[in-house]
């Protein structure tokens, strides 16, 4: 059944690398806060650093729970499930940051993520999460599904965006700058996004 494993690496680190979709899940200190537990995806958007760290895109959306949650405390959850081929769960508990456009460790990040082009989706940091604890479990009531391809709606939708232009669409937005729970979210103004 479930197993505990001391790095990301062979066998572990080929299925989260093949899983088209993967799970985040953060929340505040206060016991009274909102859990949050967002879908991730686009080919492409999340990469295996080293053996105990792994980074994902984060790209415009109408929130920024799991930023605000991992600027107050840091903690989250990763989790893959295989809806192809034999049943597994993997999680990732660790410690996350969120690293910002005008970040000096920007541009050596965004190199594990050659296989996106990240100037349409209105990328808007990129996570970082180092490990505390690797886990799996069986999965057998996890259902099949097949994976036909990624919604081009995101890029559609935020390419048609300039820096400037986001700025104004995330100052719209209720729960961009602050968390549903008030904490700090994205900081704004957003820089520009480096020259690739």
């Amino acid at each position: 059944m479930g197993k505990v494993y001391e790095r990301i690496d062979g066998r572990l680190r080929a299925f989260i690398e093949a899983q088209h979709i993967f799970f985040t899940a953060t929340a505040p200190l206060d016991g009274d806060g909102t859990v949050n537990l967002s879908p991730k995806g686009l080919a492409g958007s999340f990469a295996v650093i080293d053996e105990l760290t792994v980074a994902y895109l984060d790209f415009a959306g109408s929130n920024a729970e799991t930023i605000a949650h991992l600027r107050e405390n840091g903690r989250i959850t990763l989790m893959w499930c295989a809806f192809e081929g034999p049943p597994n769960i993997v999680r990732v508990h660790g410690r996350g940051e969120p690293v910002f456009r005008d970040d000096p460790r920007w541009a050596a990040l965004i190199e594990h993520f050659p296989g996106i082009d990240p100037t349409p989706h209105g990328l808007r940091a990129i996570i970082v999460v180092t490990a505390d604890l690797v886990r799996d479990s069986c999965g057998y009531a996890v259902p099949f599904m097949t994976y036909d391809e990624d919604r081009p709606v995101h890029k559609s939708r935020f390419a048609r965006e300039t820096d400037e232009s986001l700025d104004a669409y995330f100052r719209k937005k209720e729960h961009i700058a602050s968390s549903i729970d008030g904490l700090p979210g994205l900081p704004l103004p957003l820089p520009p996004l480096p020259a690739s």
